[in-house]
């Protein structure tokens, strides 16, 4: 497992920018060419509730940095549960990790995925690499499109495997940006699209957290018997608001991360 934080999370934007080549174009229209920095509130990851890859497995490399878990959320339309994981060092971003609860799914589909998973060793997992190790198994299109009939987030999961589904901009640290409304109108005058579900705006002052999203990118995926182009990652914007003792609020607001998983939906 890693040592270095910095190291960790600029390994994981490497990977995640080579399939959401979008992300380089937002970093550019946000001024990162002019100097702006841009911060990154937190990114997510997903798993199969299954060993040896389930949340706590993704999670430890995390606690071995000093990060330390933070609130739990379910959704059960989509059948997930989710932790993030934050850091006492408020310059750290935050870890979001969900996982598909396979026992509430298909026979089928729980087939299919104890399938993928099977040839993955305890040894990979807790490799320095592993989070940002993309698919470890085979998989041909006619199976990732049976998984996507049933979940769009476990068909995701087998196409694209270990990496930052998403980064995400903190809209507090913006220089020139001050909303997240404002945010999206940059984005669509700059032909993006953004994730409407449950409106472009996710969450409110009162929640103590507004999102909104682009819709993922679209990139070629090698499948075992043919390439096909599918949703890879997307791109986040996340602005938070000061609890009642003058702190950030660091947690998620279930309802709205419930339209954000819908990012990376192919019907959208």
């Amino acid at each position: 497992m890693h040592t270095d934080r910095n190291a960790l999370f600029e390994k994981l934007w490497q990977n995640y920018r080579d399939v959401t080549p979008s992300a380089v174009q937002i970093h550019r229209i946000l001024g990162a060419e002019e100097g702006h920095a841009i911060i990154n509130d937190h990114i997510a990851l997903r798993t199969f509730n299954l060993a040896p890859v389930s949340l706590d497995a993704l999670a430890a490399h995390f606690l071995a940095l000093g990060y330390r878990e933070g609130g739990e959320y379910h959704f059960k339309g989509k059948k997930l549960y989710a932790r993030h994981y934050e850091h006492s060092d408020p310059e750290a971003p935050r870890v979001f990790i969900s996982e598909l609860l396979t026992e509430q799914c298909s026979p089928e589909l729980q087939a299919s995925v104890k399938k993928l998973v099977e040839g993955v060793t305890k040894e990979q997992v807790t490799a320095d690499d592993f989070l940002y190790s993309g698919r470890h198994w085979d998989l041909d299109y006619d199976t990732y499109r049976k998984l996507l009939e049933e979940s769009e987030y476990a068909a995701w999961l087998a196409a694209w495997g270990y990496r930052a589904n998403h980064f995400t901009v903190s809209v507090n640290d913006l220089q020139s940006f001050h909303t997240v409304a404002d945010v999206n109108q940059l984005l669509k005058d700059n032909g993006f699209s953004v994730n409407v579900s449950g409106g472009e705006v996710k969450g409110s002052p009162e929640d103590l957290l507004e999102q909104s999203s682009t819709m993922a990118d679209r990139v070629p995926v090698k499948f075992s018997d043919r390439e096909a182009t599918i949703p890879s990652c997307f791109y986040e914007f996340a602005l938070r608001y000061k609890k009642a003792d003058g702190s950030l609020y660091n947690g998620f607001v279930a309802a709205s991360a419930d339209k954000i998983f819908e990012s990376t939906h192919a019907g959208m």
